[in-house]
């Protein structure tokens, strides 16, 4: 093939797998609940009766549909391009990739478009239903081939960004965190641009085109604009969407090639990176998910493997010393010592704790010295969000319109998005380096496995998790938190904030759990969080823009939501059935939509009540299977069996 034997193979298995027809035929199911929600909930029981009402349903449609579209494609296509990617450097058969006999073309261009298959068959199952339309009027043929054409040029962008990364990276956190966060300061920037930041004619042209030029969201919304041909800028040879459209295969085709030049210096092979017998394993040393004390040298992979168990997490009795395979049988014969003794630097001794998966979590470089990269983007992130924080509550004038409150939720939901990114794959890079099953027969008991597991997403996302708080502080201290009660606010805030991290976490250990490839786990714990969050406002943005009567938006909502249940439910508990995960599927959506409805109503206390205890009982029914029934949740024992 033209891509090369990387999409030739996907597009060859692809079809065989019920996951593409299942992932397409939900989309377009969703799609068309929405399609029929909002026919309800703005006309209600009435009938349309002529063209304007039909041009009108049509217009807004198109409109809502199109820029969740956009947004699907935005964090889908970057997700699985970067997880493909990433999957396959945690199986360590990236390495046997570059072995072969393909180009260095074939390799980045194959899989990028391997991973965007998924991605493009959704598209293209969509477009029946948006070339339907333009049949009810308000929307032309041509906004749906514009609106399309902006749709996959950022899918590709976005993919691009996703895939670059992680052949840049050599984690699957790093490479799924630092896509996330490059995405939201691209759209950031976009923004800040587009609401006035930079002035209102910055480069000699308004800033809402210039806006559209760098941010796919101003793009999409000039294109469903029903008057889009009049708002062209003279400047632009191209039009605004026309330069949007040339800047993003410019962009994708120039990291393409830097992947392309750049994807075996990045990616040395195991001869170059291999660590040195006598090197100490620590802070100061990157290793393998599953290697927390025990170097690797060329030749002693099979060595280090045998002794991965009895020196990392395991048998209770670890040697000071790297263990060889006759070594291992005599210490494990000799008495359970209190600490657990690992060679540091310098040859003296470093002891582990009782429980050595939270060690290795918080002592050494489990998840990779660049790390720090990491989190020096979010500092960045939180510094715009500071900033503009700042600005808009100190000044009332500012020309950010939607207050302070809006550039908090959008950091926020990125935290909450990048703590259960570091939960999901602390399971699931474990799986992938074949270091789960040397974790499970260890001695080691699942509360300890579990907890420990939590202690480190916990440990390692402190930045992402306090800093948001000390802006919740902030906001009170200025007194932008809610009149006259700003620290009551706070309080019940906080505690939400703290529910919803601890949620995030467990359904990220949840999903790496029960499901063994790394694809699904993330996409199933991700996709929870964007049909509870961003699904939920949807509906919300809908109840409050179309104003109408509540007893007639509350069933189209309703048969939404309990289609969200079934969802939920498929993909938390269909494996390991539970009456508990059941409810807590059902009750979430219903749950979410309470709150925000409260929260639009000031009532805040009933906000925190209604988080608190229906994602607190969430929690507990992820948690407790997961440790009481451990060896079920993680696929050893059968239902029948146990």
């Amino acid at each position: 093939m033209l891509l090369g034997p990387v999409l030739g193979r996907e597009l060859v298995i692809a079809p065989r797998r019920p996951r593409i027809y299942i992932v397409r035929s939900a989309y377009v199911a969703a799609l068309l609940m929405l399609v029929f929600t909002v026919r309800w909930v703005v006309w209600g029981m009435q009938e349309l009766r002529d063209l304007g009402d039909l041009a009108r349903l049509g217009a807004v449609l198109f409109q809502l549909l199109a820029t969740l579209q956009l947004a699907m494609a935005v964090f889908a296509s970057a997700g699985l391009a970067a997880t493909a990617v990433a999957h396959e450097k945690d199986r360590r058969t990236f390495e046997l990739l570059l072995l072969t006999w393909l180009t260095n073309f074939e390799l980045v261009v194959g899989k990028l478009a391997a991973s965007l298959l998924y991605v493009m068959v959704m598209l293209a199952a969509a477009a029946p239903l948006f070339m339907f339309l333009p049949l009810l009027g308000g929307v032309s043929f041509y906004q749906i081939g514009l609106a399309y054409a902006i749709t996959v040029t950022t899918a590709l962008l976005c993919g691009t960004i996703g895939s670059t990364v992680a052949l840049w990276r050599e984690k699957t956190f790093q490479a799924l965190a630092a896509t996330a966060l490059a995405l939201v300061i691209w759209l950031a920037g976009g923004e800040l641009i587009g609401l006035g930041l930079f002035g209102s004619q910055p480069l000699g042209m308004s800033a809402d085109m210039l806006a559209a030029v760098v941010s796919p969201r101003w793009a999409m919304l000039l294109a469903v604009q029903p008057y889009q041909l009049a708002q062209q800028d003279t400047l632009l040879p191209l039009g605004p969407l026309g330069m949007y459209l040339a800047a993003a295969v410019a962009a994708t085709v120039v990291l393409n090639a830097i992947a392309v030049l750049r994807v075996r210096k990045w990616n040395p092979g195991q001869e170059s990176t291999a660590v040195p017998s006598h090197t100490a394993v620590g802070r100061g040393a990157e290793q393998p998910a599953s290697a927390t004390v025990a170097p690797q040298t060329v030749g002693q992979e099979a060595v280090a493997s045998q002794t991965l168990a009895s020196q990392a997490v395991a048998p209770r009795t670890l040697a000071a010393e790297i263990p060889t395979p006759a070594t291992e049988v005599a210490a494990s014969a000799e008495p359970a010592p209190t600490s657990r003794p690992a060679e540091a630097p310098g040859g003296s001794t470093r002891h582990v704790w009782d429980n050595p998966v939270l060690w290795r979590e918080m002592c050494t470089w489990a998840y990779g010295r660049r790390m720090l990269l990491i989190r020096l983007a979010y500092l960045l992130l939180f510094a715009l969000a500071v900033g503009a924080v700042h600005w808009m509550a100190v000044d009332p004038y500012s020309p950010l319109p939607s207050g302070p409150v809006a550039s908090l939720v959008g950091l926020l939901l990125i935290s909450l998005v990048l703590v259960n990114v570091q939960a999901v794959t602390s399971l699931t890079s474990e799986r992938d380096a074949a270091a789960l099953d040397l974790l499970l027969v260890t001695d080691l008991t699942p509360k300890e496995i579990i907890f420990g597991k939590l202690g480190g997403v916990f440990y390692n996302t402190k930045e992402m998790i306090v800093l948001p708080m000390l802006l919740c502080v902030y906001l009170a201290a200025v007194g932008r938190l809610g009149g006259q009660s700003q620290w009551e606010n706070l309080v019940y805030l906080l505690t939400t904030l703290a529910v919803l991290y601890v949620f995030v976490a467990v359904l990220g250990i949840h999903a790496g759990m029960i499901y063994s490839n790394t694809h699904t786990a993330i996409g199933v714990s991700l996709g929870t969080l964007f049909l509870l969050f961003l699904g939920v406002a949807v509906c919300m943005w809908i109840l409050v823009v179309f104003r109408g009567a509540f007893q007639v938006q509350l069933w189209p909502f309703a048969a939404l939501f309990l289609g969200g249940g079934v969802g939920l439910y498929l993909a938390l508990g269909a494996r390991n059935p539970s009456a508990a995960i059941g409810v807590a599927a059902f009750v979430c959506p219903f749950a979410t939509f309470y709150a925000i409805t409260s929260y639009l109503l000031g009532a805040t206390l009933g906000v925190c009540l209604v988080t608190v205890g229906v994602y607190g009982f969430a929690t507990a029914a992820m948690l407790v299977p997961a440790i009481y029934e451990f060896d079920v949740a993680t696929g050893r024992t059968t239902v029948e069996e146990a």
